[in-house]
């Protein structure tokens, strides 16, 4: 618990967001001076106090530590700054939050003061001032307290990410995202829309049907932009049996001009969905890039996150990939799985260089709030350690060694450690979706159960539609969720 005194709110969000990065999944509770001094002293329980003046802000940060919890552990910080003025001081306030944090823990964290999902945006920013590498990585590192490494990373991915994305007409194209919300298992640690095909797998045609008619009204209002690039995600989009897989890519090829889009990934990431057939299904439909995704190559932690299928299959379904003509293919793994130190990670690596795919994505673990790693948490308390900075320093000397670049990455929530999602891939190998989803210049409309549209206007400004996210719901309100779309039209 952290109990939290403050004569002022205006930096609350910070607050929260610095102290959660040091401590995770902890509950953070306001309290005036006389409600704390009711409160009974717990040994790892934590008073942040912040009295905001005029022109300074000071910070006390408290907390009993030793094996018994009879020691007191104390430390201060103070910033001299317009507080008031929200957007001139905001990143100093921070820095003294976390410098406030860093002091009373010993620790640093390697994103430092960063608490934001998207930072390559802020060096994209500063490109259009500054060319020079060194100073772009300098400026970083000291408005955000970033180690040099995670400073070096970002500038790499802003970098690569700008020449991709370089005199695009965004205000002429969109970029179509089906969502397929059927899946053999629901994994331990997932929080997305997904529904095992064992209990659900009789409304497959229902929710294809009402698909149809969400696609059909998209493509009917988007005649006059290009068709940028189309990505099928879940879900397991080949949890669909073969005959609606088949009826999917029918549609979309009777609605959209898929020849002229630049990119065609279908994620079939779970090895025990994939049969011969359904690459075949895939390939004819000039589906351009895949992804087989092992998570792991651990048989015991895929038993556990409850994924039923074998890592064997996994090799398998990637060799039968290549025998059906795919050159572009994905693989994704989760570092900081329940169980997973860094000789496993190094382990899957080894694993994943033989097969040698195209592109590697690396997720840190999030334990997300509807997971049910979340909510049966006592369970696993143990095992989850969370992804480490380890973890991800040997990914990437796993991706230069398979000749790959890092290409796009994001940061989530409620990942512990404060770390990030990567993606790397070989040259020309980039997935245009993942960076244009990252950058939001451009239009991405959403369907399908869950589906969430992004709409970019002039200054930046963006508006979103959500579908619902139950499965009989989508099916029976489609007309609903058509007429949320229809507003931006």
């Amino acid at each position: 618990m952290i109990y939290l005194i403050q004569n002022d709110r205006e930096y609350d969000y910070d607050v929260r967001a610095i102290a959660l990065a040091f401590y995770e999944r902890t509950k953070i509770v306001e309290v005036t001076k006389e409600e704390f001094e009711e409160q009974e002293w717990e040994k790892d329980d934590l008073l942040l106090t912040l009295v905001y003046t005029k022109k300074r802000i000071q910070g006390w940060l408290k907390g009993k530590v030793g094996i018994e919890g009879t020691e007191e552990r104390a430390v201060s910080e103070e910033v001299v700054c317009d507080y008031e003025d929200h957007k001139g001081s905001r990143n100093a306030v921070c820095r003294f939050l976390y410098r406030l944090f860093e002091k009373y823990t010993g620790r640093s964290l390697p994103w430092g003061m960063l608490t934001g999902i998207r930072p390559t945006k802020i060096i994209m920013k500063w490109m259009e001032e500054e060319k020079d590498s060194a100073k772009l990585e300098q400026r970083f590192r000291e408005t955000y307290l970033a180690d040099p490494q995670k400073a070096n990373l970002c500038r790499r991915v802003a970098q690569r990410e700008k020449v991709l994305l370089e005199s695009r007409p965004f205000e002429k194209e969109y970029s179509l995202y089906i969502g397929i919300p059927f899946c053999p298992t629901t994994c331990l640690y997932c929080s997305f829309t997904s529904f095992p095909v064992s209990r659900f797998g009789d409304r497959m045609r229902a929710y294809l049907d009402a698909l149809y008619k969400e696609l059909a009204f998209v493509a009917k209002h988007h005649r006059d932009k290009k068709l940028t690039t189309i990505y099928i995600g879940g879900g397991t989009p080949t949890a669909l049996d073969e005959e609606c897989l088949s009826k999917l890519m029918n549609m979309i090829h009777e609605l959209f001009p898929v020849e002229e889009s630049e990119e065609f990934t279908v994620e079939s990431g779970r090895p025990d969905s994939i049969t011969k057939e359904k690459f075949r299904i895939l390939k004819e439909a000039g589906v351009t890039r895949i992804s087989i995704n092992p998570q792991t190559m651990h048989q015991e932690t895929l038993d556990l996150i409850g994924r039923a299928h074998t890592v064997e299959q996994t090799k398998e379904a990637f060799l039968l990939a290549r025998e059906c003509g795919f050159d572009n293919i994905n693989m994704d793994i989760i570092t900081g799985l329940p169980g997973e130190s860094l000789s496993y990670v190094h382990e899957t690596l080894d694993e994943i260089f033989k097969l040698r795919p195209e592109s590697l994505t690396v997720h840190s673990l999030a334990i997300k709030r509807a997971a049910h790693l979340n909510i049966e948490m006592e369970k696993y308390q143990g095992m989850v350690k969370g992804s480490t900075n380890e973890m991800l320093r040997l990914v990437d000397e796993y991706a230069s060694n398979m000749e790959m670049e890092a290409y796009y990455m994001y940061r989530q929530k409620n990942i512990p450690g404060n770390l990030e999602n990567i993606g790397y891939c070989v040259p020309d190998k980039e997935c245009l979706y993942n960076i244009l989803i990252m950058e939001e210049k451009q239009d991405i409309i959403s369907c399908g159960a869950g589906a969430s549209s992004k709409y970019v206007f002039e200054q930046g400004r963006i508006e979103r539609t959500e579908n619902v996210k139950n499965l009989d719901h989508y099916i029976n309100r489609i007309d609903e969720m058509i007429d949320r779309k229809r507003k931006y039209l």
